[in-house]
């Protein structure tokens, strides 16, 4: 028998949890390892070069995933020309930064980033074979096949990159993980889409999608610009070290976030899509959605940031104690990270990609902004900001979503406020309790259990709903009404 939504959402979840946690915790172990054998001037050579290879992905796909996952029948024609409209821009783009590979280097007076960011821009091209035939995953809800596609990728890439960096290749090593990674994801994507590309040259379909993606791509772009432009300004105003301390810092706060929004995403704009003709059903999906992304979220972000000077030095050792401050911070601007992701979610299934974009784009010019000139005070005072920004800007989102849903502030508020509010007060218990353990082991792992153990028992004592619901979607018993 078909699934119906509510079985799919359910799988999708569930397999999207169990699937980003394997991935996480592989992201993490490979992390460490390579964190432990590398330098922060070998991550701050990579981090250079992330905004131009984000961007250039970015105008590459094109937001065609996007605008497939919404279209209500896609032939393999839609595919095709999205596959050979992806493959040729991607030849142009990696041309042009080819040909630009000097000037990166001496925009930021680091000679070896010529031969580097010629190597690691490969990346786009690689990827841009495998948007048509992902787009068509994320469209099927394929939630399980999608957790196989990734793992995979990360314990190979993984795997590789390690053996390098003991073979002495330095960020070499980083470069060839990136590459690597978009080349298995590539290959096992097609493998479980069951589509081929076909040589017929026929870019009809292309008028009809741009339309749409059009404005995902100006929207893409800002908001990798906005994501990297940290790494941008300090590698011109400071040294490969500080790039280097900031990119890990950075890396683990993106990690945080990204398990739930990667979670979510697999599942939201699919279901949002297919309710677009039932504003009633459509809302009550959206808060049940809100409410399960503050569960989660809040206390593993606020958590991360309770516990970031302990984990950076535990796990990466003394070394990278510089990122912890950094981390600390990125982590509460991650906490809401997934919040305003559900949220544009909503609105791109609506079809509202102008609103998404210029929404998006406002938010970049204020963080640019506000980053010139907070740099004079320092890279502390500038995270500062860029944390007070994107917590401001949920209610931003939230407005711009409320035309569609009619949900009312206090609505969404009573949705993420017990949450934010009982993690809040758990992690400034904990601070104050352990500020005296002077054994840095013990004092994480009380941070972590005591935390841990007291959010879930306060939920099960104030009847939780979600909670509740979450445990039984991990014994299999779960279904979103």
């Amino acid at each position: 028998m078909a699934e119906t939504l509510k079985e799919k959402t359910a799988k999708g979840l569930l397999w999207g949890g169990l699937g980003n946690g394997g991935q996480q915790l592989l992201n993490a172990l490979f992390g460490i390892i390579l964190a432990r054998r590398l330098s922060q001037a070998d991550y701050g050579m990579v981090g250079m070069l992330i905004i131009f290879s984000t961007v250039a992905n970015s105008l590459q796909e094109g937001g065609f995933t996007s605008a497939i996952i919404r279209k209500k029948e896609v032939s393999h024609a839609d595919l095709n020309a999205v596959f050979w409209t992806c493959t040729l821009l991607s030849v142009v783009l990696y041309a042009l930064l080819f040909i630009s590979a000097p000037l990166i280097a001496w925009f930021y007076d680091v000679p070896e980033l010529t031969s580097l960011s010629r190597y690691f821009f490969l990346m786009f091209v690689i990827t841009s074979f495998g948007i048509a035939p992902r787009a068509l995953l994320f469209r099927n809800m394929l939630m399980r096949e999608n957790t196989i596609v990734v793992t995979t990728a990360l314990l190979v890439s993984g795997t590789v990159a390690v053996i390098m960096a003991f073979c002495g290749f330095a960020y070499w090593g980083i470069a060839t993980q990136s590459i690597l990674y978009v080349t298995v994801v590539t290959a096992l994507s097609y493998h479980y889409a069951r589509w081929r590309p076909t040589l017929k040259w026929d870019f009809s379909p292309i008028r009809s999608i741009i339309r749409f993606s059009s404005k995902l791509i100006v929207t893409n772009v800002f908001n990798i610009v906005n994501n990297n432009i940290f790494a941008v300004v300090l590698g011109k105003l400071y040294t490969p070290n500080v790039v280097g301390e900031y990119t890990q810092a950075n890396k683990w706060n993106q990690m945080g976030h990204s398990f739930v929004t990667s979670m979510l995403g697999g599942i939201a704009q699919p279901v949002f899509a297919k309710t677009n003709d039932d504003i009633g059903r459509q809302k009550n999906i959206f808060r049940k959605l809100l409410r399960f992304t503050a569960f989660v979220s809040f206390p593993a972000m606020l958590g991360l940031s309770l516990v970031a000077e302990e984990f950076i030095v535990i796990l990466l050792g003394a070394k990278w104690i510089g990122s912890a401050q950094m981390l600390r911070l990125l982590a509460v601007a991650g906490a809401f990270i997934p919040i305003s992701t559900l949220f544009s979610s909503l609105l791109i299934s609506r079809g509202h990609a102008s609103t998404y974009m210029w929404s998006t784009i406002t938010l970049c010019t204020a963080q640019i902004a506000s980053l010139w000139l907070s740099a004079p005070y320092g890279i502390v005072r500038m995270i500062e900001v860029y944390v007070a920004l994107t917590i401001a800007w949920l209610f931003v989102w939230h407005r711009l979503a409320h035309g569609d849903i009619h949900l009312g502030l206090l609505e969404m508020l009573a949705d993420i406020m017990p949450y934010l509010l009982i993690v809040a007060v758990l992690v400034a218990a904990a601070h104050l309790l352990t500020q005296g353990v002077g054994n840095i082991y013990l004092r994480f792992a009380m941070k972590v259990v005591g935390v841990g153990t007291s959010y879930c028992a306060l939920l099960w004592l104030l009847r939780s709903a979600i909670f509740r619901e979450a445990v039984r979607f991990v014994l299999k018993k779960g279904q979103l009404e």
